[in-house]
């Protein structure tokens, strides 16, 4: 449960993934290291260092108590503070009691503090300068006493140079990683993009490189889109070559009909206009949307042409809602194909058909509905199979088909790197087909 929840805040790329991997350690290490250098090593240099300076204090209370007074026993320890390099002085009488003085990224200071109210009696202030000097304030019999001393006899003489060294290394060995990091990825990008636009049907050059890993993986990306690219061709190839081989016959029989008596050849000119039909809907099929080469296009204006032609021929098709601006690289005539195709669809088992369009910054939608019988959602996904006709969900006494239309558009759909979305219109009744490509 721990890393399901972690996941949803996991970056998606493989970039900030790597990124992440390689930056955690690094800070996390650090983050050790100055924690137990400063916990363990500096806190305890500190305060050995403080009880070297509290028997030095000692030695001085003892001297000055011994004195009768405060001159007396100022000159009595002056021969002990030349060696101690020190200097001493006594408060005068009515002088405000000396607080606490330390910075704000004082660490040393707050331990010799700290170390000093717990072992030294008489203690009362300690206060680090910023010119490095200490001073001690502590309680004699002739009063206080302040102890002026450089603060490398209390604490290391710069104990934040381990840290600010190993966070100005780490912080340069870091940027060195990622350059390498880069670009050791690119490869690994530039297969992925190649990839992501090889699936939206488009070929942008791509040449191997980067690790022996990669050079395999894009090696065999080359291969595997060539396969592709040949077996579409040969499909397309092969139904071409059909259709054309069996237009001819067609063309003979129409000729051999039309000389017939007109009642006597009409039912046999139906069944030859159905197998022209059927004809053309498998050359469509096996094009799919590898006829042309994707362009700028506006949808809604692509979409306001085909509903022209559609209302020319009298069929009851308005345009819907349109939303956004801006063009989408698309195939032209394999999109106009597929959304006549709807159309064609929904005036055939409807009495009319909305379309409508919605573009935004990630994606574009193109919404065909209609208000026919629609498909129950236990068969749509057989309904986008290629030679499947759902006799209880469409009317097949109304149209003629091989199964083909909601194919072709899904196929078209997926050479744009986009789906086709089945589902009930909420305003008319019937199928609502949605053409979705991402941007």
């Amino acid at each position: 449960m721990f890393f399901q929840w972690l996941k949803r805040y996991m970056p998606r790329s493989l970039y900030a993934r790597a990124a992440l991997i390689l930056v955690v350690p690094i800070v996390a290490l650090q983050i050790v290291i100055s924690v137990v250098f400063i916990k363990r090593d500096l806190e305890d240099v500190t305060v050995q260092m403080t009880a070297t300076i509290q028997r030095e204090m000692e030695l001085l209370r003892q001297i000055a108590d011994a004195a009768p007074d405060q001159d007396a026993a100022l000159v009595q320890i002056a021969p002990v503070l030349q060696p101690l390099q020190m200097q001493a002085r006594f408060l005068p009488p009515g002088a405000p009691l000396p607080e606490d003085e330390f910075s704000l990224i004082e660490f040393s200071g707050r331990v010799v503090r700290e170390e000093m109210e717990k072992t030294f009696p008489g203690f009362l202030a300690a206060r680090f300068l910023p010119d490095r000097v200490v001073q001690i304030y502590f309680g004699t019999a002739h009063g206080l006493l302040e102890l002026s001393f450089d603060r490398r006899r209390l604490t290391a003489a710069a104990p934040h140079q381990l840290i600010v060294t190993m966070l100005l290394f780490g912080f340069f060995m870091m940027m060195i990683s990622f350059l390498y990091m880069r670009n050791q990825l690119r490869p690994i990008k530039r297969l992925a993009n190649a990839a992501e636009a090889f699936g939206r049907g488009r070929a942008v050059p791509y040449s191997p490189s980067g690790a022996t890993e990669v050079r395999a993986a894009g090696s065999a990306f080359l291969d595997m889109r060539a396969r592709i690219e040949r077996q579409i061709e040969q499909r397309t190839l092969m139904l071409s070559g059909v259709s054309h081989d069996l237009r001819t016959p067609l063309t003979r029989m129409k000729l051999e009909l039309a000389m017939l008596d007109e009642e006597d050849a009409a039912a046999m000119l139906r069944d030859v206009d159905e197998m022209q039909a059927l004809l053309d809907a498998f050359l469509d099929f096996s094009r799919g949307a590898a006829v042309s080469e994707p362009e700028p296009v506006d949808p809604q204006e692509l979409v306001r042409d085909i509903i022209s032609d559609w209302q020319r021929q009298e069929q009851q098709v308005t345009m819907g809602e349109m939303t956004g601006e801006g063009e989408v690289m698309l195939r032209r005539q394999p999109m106009q194909r597929a959304v006549s195709n709807l159309i064609s669809n929904a005036v055939r088992y409807g009495t009319r058909a909305r379309v409508s369009v919605a573009v935004t910054d990630k994606s574009m939608r193109i919404r065909v509905e209609d208000d026919g019988p629609g498909i129950p959602a236990e068969q749509r996904g057989d309904a986008v199979r290629p030679f499947t006709r759902l006799d209880p969900a469409r009317n097949q006494n109304r149209g003629s088909g091989v199964g083909l239309g909601l194919a072709i558009v899904a196929d078209t759909a997926r050479a744009h790197g986009g789906t086709l979305r089945l589902g009930e219109s909420a305003d008319l009744g019937g199928l609502k087909a949605d053409i979705v490509i991402a941007r």
